[in-house]
């Protein structure tokens, strides 16, 4: 049997066995969030796969304005391969356009920059340190402190892409949540050890909802490992199709975590949990090295709710949570890691909390990371939408699974109206364990 030198990352021939399992039957149409909100047969599925069909037959070129905007006009959620009836494996055919344009034009100049940075996590450390010092100046405090909106003029400027004067965000910490954290907490009585994947948001956007995860390890008497050498998960520029820096960035990351000597790997966002569980497979599959030890950490990566709820069994909770909450499903977490029993079962496992379930809990939010930005007002439609099915919960509180989820909860709820606390799930498992004190 012939070697496989390239993946479908490489080589945009590879995907034609996807295309050809469309039948251009529309399933995909009742859940793209995208086409909920633009409502037109362009921002669908099967019209993008139709273009690459195109595509690869020499009919049309990558870079034409229309085909670029096709490529881009999409959160790579996957909601549309949970409908497809022939199991296309859309984000494969997606990430693959991409990565092909990448290869002819190279990357525009404002992404080239930014994804330099992460090649080189101090500098990117650096940048983020520098910008939690001076955002006082482009933002004010909001909610007490618990978030910041744009000050004026910078509102102004900011209005096309959502940064108007009633954008809420979280502000970047002072103090990241590794440099709070020292590399190994101990746990009394622990006989197993793990690896914490914080991904970037938790530790400069969210430190309090990872020293969380790492307080409900520890009363479950889990020992935690957070290396200081991780990088970014990759996520952020494999869907812009930077595969080099992608690759890169797994290696260096499965390096770091091979050195900790755990058994498993613990995550606390669907998108850097499913970069360990699949991209990182698919990316390193012809690499010699790191294809068998992506491999490995692929089958000891769990998100936080999976391994409390399957791998251990969850130390009951006792502390008294009056509060009532919903959830909502990470396209990630619940596509991607097939997780979405475990939220709510520690969620319902919390004496006091009552747990609303609110409509399409698993639609977009319409975050998918740059997307918020790059296509704003198609973001917003679906965001508003989302907002709107948590109002009508009449929850005090939405949870999730999901970091950059959290970003676009807290903004479209407060544009909605609504004054919900939005939160991690382990949030409220931590807080209930305190509690018991």
């Amino acid at each position: 049997m012939a070697v496989i030198e390239k993946t479908y990352h490489d080589d945009l021939a590879i995907i034609q066995e996807e295309l050809d399992k469309c039948m251009k039957c529309g399933n995909c149409m009742a859940v793209c969030p995208v086409y909920s909100a633009d409502k037109i047969e362009s921002a669908v599925t099967r019209s993008k796969i139709t273009v690459a069909q195109a595509v690869l037959e020499g009919e049309l070129e990558l870079d034409d304005p229309q085909v670029y905007e096709m490529l881009f006009n999409c959160l790579v959620c996957k909601s549309c391969m949970t409908n497809c009836p022939t199991k296309v494996n859309f984000d494969r055919i997606m990430l693959a356009l991409r990565a092909a344009l990448v290869r002819k034009n190279g990357l525009p100049w404002l992404k080239k920059a930014i994804f330099s940075t992460l090649k080189h996590p101090k500098l990117f450390d650096a940048g983020l340190r520098v910008g939690a010092a001076m955002q006082g100046l482009a933002f004010k405090s909001e909610k007490g402190g618990k978030a910041i909106s744009p000050r004026a003029p910078f509102a102004k400027v900011g209005a096309p892409i959502g940064f108007d004067g009633d954008r809420q965000m979280p502000a970047i910490s002072i103090t990241t949540l590794r440099d709070q954290v020292p590399e190994i907490v101990r746990a009394p009585g622990s006989t197993v050890k793990v690896a914490f994947f914080t991904g970037d948001s938790l530790n400069y956007f969210y430190p309090d909802a990872g020293k969380d995860l790492i307080d409900v390890l520890t009363a479950n008497h889990i020992e935690v490992h957070i290396p200081k050498g991780q990088n970014c998960c990759g996520v952020p520029v494999l869907v812009h199709g930077d595969i080099d820096t992608v690759r890169k960035l797994a290696k260096n990351n499965i390096d770091t975590f091979d050195e900790t000597g755990c058994e498993y790997l613990i995550t606390g966002c669907g998108s850097c949990g499913g970069a360990w569980q699949h991209d990182y497979v698919e990316l390193l599959a012809t690499d010699p090295v790191y294809g068998p030890k992506a491999k490995y950490w692929a089958e000891r990566t769990y998100d936080i709710s999976t391994f409390l709820t399957k791998v251990i069994k969850l130390r009951e909770p006792k502390g008294r949570i009056d509060k009532t909450v919903t959830y909502h499903d990470p396209c990630h977490l619940k596509k991607s890691m097939k997780v979405f029993a475990e939220p709510r079962a520690i969620l319902k496992s919390i004496p006091g909390l009552t747990f609303k379930e609110m409509a399409a809990p698993d639609a977009c939010c319409g975050s998918g990371g740059s997307f918020v930005l790059s296509h704003y007002e198609t973001s917003s439609i679906i965001g508003k939408k989302k907002a709107e099915d948590i109002k009508r919960t009449q929850a005090d509180t939405v949870s999730t699974g999901c970091p950059a989820c959290m970003m676009q909860l807290l903004d479209n709820v407060n544009r909605c109206g609504g004054q919900q606390d939005v939160v991690h799930y382990i949030s409220l498992l931590a807080e209930s364990y305190r509690r018991e004190g």
